[in-house]
């Protein structure tokens, strides 16, 4: 099994800045691909970034130039470094992580963002 635990989401003003943090344990292999999603209040979730094992990254349309996904392998943890957050980033973040070539998705538990005026 898989466990993610993530950290640093809370409240912040718009134009403002936070980082999150997913540390990974349990049989997570080293072929595997770490993201963000997040969910809004009456919204599907919702890819925010994503990253491979080799350091492969895909964004959302929507976080593109504000947004920046990255993993320590050696510490099994991806970070996302959000800048210049917007009211409509505010959403529960989810971290997630796929083995390939399975298609399961393991979740973290979540953590909340507030971006206020």
């Amino acid at each position: 099994q898989v466990q993610l635990v993530e950290s640093g989401g809370g409240l912040v003003q718009a134009g403002g800045s936070l980082r999150l943090s997913c540390a990974a344990s349990g049989r997570i292999f080293s072929l595997n691909v770490m993201g963000w999603y997040r969910q809004a209040p009456g919204k599907q979730r919702e890819l925010v970034a994503s990253i491979t094992s080799g350091g492969g990254t895909n964004y959302a349309d929507s976080v593109k130039g504000r947004f920046t996904i990255s993993r320590d392998n050696a510490k099994n943890t991806v970070y996302l470094q959000m800048n210049g957050l917007k009211l409509e980033d505010t959403a529960v973040y989810y971290c997630n992580l796929v083995r390939p070539p399975t298609t399961f998705n393991y979740w973290g538990q979540g953590t909340q963002v507030t971006v206020s005026s």
